[in-house]
């Protein structure tokens, strides 16, 4: 009977078990190798005990035995030492398994409302909802932020899922706003007891986990949906995390589906949190003395610029790429240590099928950036007329293709220019000024054969065109020449330089 009751608890309690099987599966790997040292030398002490005693030969084998197991203590202290060590390196390699490093350009992508003008945006469209806003994230595929709001109370789910966009350059501010059913869909994500969404997925799927950052929701015709990527364990000595669908819970009827089948998924099915471990990973792209010492990979910029979001960008792809491709986590990169210009951009796509690592590409930029920090310490100089005044600020530094960033200017209920940048071009950095919906205004530094280098001579060329076609509509005779004039005309224009000199006799 006390095995079956053993049994019912560890049936019932699947939550409890799958994160206690998480946890001792780690430290197992990270123990595994010392433990097994400590035990070797101990046995091998009790079969030598043993051979002695069977021989008759008694005198030392205590001692011996002592000696083995202190030897195999001091041993697997060493081992469990390095093995911390060189298993974190072998870890990171891992995840570098289906990197790959280039030095084609990024792809072309389309620039999107910063993540904090959105999180700012969420609260005061959510009219009369009482509870807390629990995740804001950027959905791709419909260029709008979705908002998941809990219900106030312990006992309690979620009360609204909100669903806006906010525009780039645009016009339009629909929104949307689909409520929970209280009553049949009462769980949340860290919920208590019976309302816990962890425990409803551990009971439709064991041995899965999730990061509660990367759950999101969408309202699919008035229903709210919380879509929850998950990740399952791989390894025995290395345990790594891979991808295992993801879990749909409907707002309306709290019913739970876990698949792996995420071609309808309205959203990135793919777990941002294994993007950015993938993107970590990338320490381990030399050899292990080039990781211990840290003279190899990249890190994302943490200057302070994108303060609030300052790696895996989601952003769609735009040009030519935007119909196959979809969106993608991107990362712009400076190398480690104190250098802080941004060198190299990673990529690994929003959508994955399969139970293996979504593949990762990392561009190494030439020419390579300024730090975030400095881009934005530039645009307040160049364009001083425009950033920054009142609440207006620079917000993110995203990459946007081939070897351009974007950074936003405005407020944050209000983005009203956009600054283009391509690096370094003939040591100056090449920037221009757009406004919000992509219209070029002005370049500080156009880059040449640039498209804004070519716009704007187009519009010099057809500025001297209508000054020509002026000219000769006044006349056709050549500047300062009089005798074009009519004599109406030849009156005004005395009449005009006598006012001009009487002003100038007055200020005089």
């Amino acid at each position: 009977m006390s095995l079956l009751a053993a049994g019912f608890v560890l049936w019932y309690a699947s939550y409890y078990t799958t994160v206690v099987v998480w946890e001792l599966r780690k430290l197992l790997a990270w123990f595994a190798l010392p433990l097994l040292a400590v035990a070797c030398c101990v046995a091998t002490g009790l079969v030598l005990r043993q051979i002695r005693r069977r021989t008759g030969r008694s005198v030392g084998g205590a001692n011996t035995t002592a000696v083995l197991a202190w030897l195999g203590g001091v041993f697997g202290l060493v081992l469990a030492v390095g093995w911390l060590v060189y298993g974190a390196y072998l870890q990171d390699r891992a995840y570098m398994a289906t990197a790959q490093i280039v030095t084609d350009p990024v792809p072309t992508l389309s620039a999107r409302s910063p993540y904090l003008v959105g999180k700012a945006q969420a609260a005061p469209h959510l009219g009369d909802v009482t509870g807390e806003i629990a995740d804001i994230t950027y959905l791709p595929d419909s260029d709008r932020f979705g908002t998941l709001v809990e219900r106030r109370g312990w006992l309690a789910g979620y009360e609204v899922g909100l669903v806006q966009e906010v525009p780039l350059g645009g016009s339009g501010r629909s929104q949307e706003r689909c409520p929970f059913d209280v009553e049949k869909a009462d769980a949340r994500i860290s919920g208590w007891f019976g309302h816990n969404l962890g425990r409803k997925i551990s009971a439709e799927k064991r041995w899965v986990r999730f990061e509660a950052d990367d759950a999101y929701v969408t309202c699919s015709n008035g229903t709210p949906v919380v879509v929850v990527p998950l990740k399952r364990q791989t390894g025995l000595l290395v345990v790594t995390e891979r991808p295992a669908g993801v879990a749909l819970y409907d707002g309306r009827t709290g019913k739970l589906t876990v698949t792996t089948d995420t071609s309808a998924v309205p959203g990135p099915s793919y777990p941002l949190s294994l993007a950015a471990r993938q993107r970590e990973g990338t320490a381990a792209v030399g050899s292990f003395s080039d990781w211990w010492f840290e003279r190899s990979g990249w890190d994302a910029s943490e200057d302070g610029a994108n303060e609030g979001n300052e790696a895996e960008f989601t952003l769609r792809y735009g040009g030519a790429d935007a119909g196959a491709a979809g969106s993608a986590y991107v990362t712009p990169l400076t190398p480690q240590g104190e250098a802080s210009s941004v060198v190299a951009v990673s990529r690994v796509p929003t959508r994955h099928r399969g139970g293996a690592l979504a593949p990762m590409t990392v561009h190494r930029l030439d020419p390579a950036w300024s730090s975030p920090k400095a881009l934005v310490a530039l645009i307040k100089a160049e364009y001083r007329d425009v950033c920054c005044y009142n609440d207006d600020q620079v917000f993110e530094v995203v990459p946007t293709g081939g070897s351009t960033w974007t950074a936003t200017i405005g407020s944050e209920q209000n983005i009203r220019y956009r600054v283009e940048g391509r690096g370094p071009v003939e040591g100056r950095e090449a920037t221009c000024l757009k406004a919000a919906d992509g219209a070029l205004i002005r370049c500080a530094y156009a880059a040449p054969g640039s498209p804004e280098d070519q716009e704007l001579k187009r519009r010099e060329q057809q500025k001297q065109q209508d000054e020509a076609a002026k000219g000769s509509g006044s006349g056709g005779g050549a500047p300062g020449d009089l005798k074009g004039l009519t004599d109406d005309q030849l009156a005004d224009l005395q009449r005009s330089l006598g006012d001009e000199f009487l002003r100038r006799l007055k200020s005089g």
